[in-house]
């Protein structure tokens, strides 16, 4: 039993950030949040299919479809407001078409206000493009 749990941890610890990408969707989101943190939004979009489906609190609470150049210009805004913005990815947990994606979102808004938002994002991938985005947070 004792050696059950020592494995489970050691599975565990090695998903974690920092630790080499394991999988091609693992890697692809890694390339994915370098990109954000870079804020090259087009690179960027270019990791979802032509249309994705996307579901995000500040969409409200339904899947939406979103093009790539809608990506780009959510993302460019936000930079706009947040001239900052990075994602400090925690954790990544691949399991088959999906990985999951626990990341701290940080950033300074106007009049030097400062935020830090603990997220997580499911990411489904087919064909090495993210096809569907489920993002989860509360303000």
């Amino acid at each position: 039993m004792k050696a059950t749990i020592v494995l489970l941890f050691i599975l565990m610890m090695g998903c974690q950030a920092g630790a080499p990408a394991t999988n091609d969707n693992e890697m692809l989101v890694h390339d994915f949040f370098d990109a954000f943190n870079r804020h090259a939004w087009t690179e960027m979009a270019g990791y979802y299919t032509d249309t994705a489906s996307f579901l995000d609190p500040s969409f409200g609470t339904e899947y939406i479809n979103q093009s790539r150049a809608e990506v780009i210009a959510k993302y460019a805004e936000m930079q706009k407001m947040f001239p900052d913005l990075h994602d400090e990815v925690v954790g990544v947990w691949p399991a088959g078409d999906k990985v999951t994606v626990e990341f701290i979102s940080t950033g300074t808004g106007p009049g030097g206000k400062k935020f830090k938002l603990p997220i997580v994002t499911v990411l489904t991938i087919r064909d090495k493009k993210i096809i569907r985005d489920a993002t989860y947070y509360d303000l």
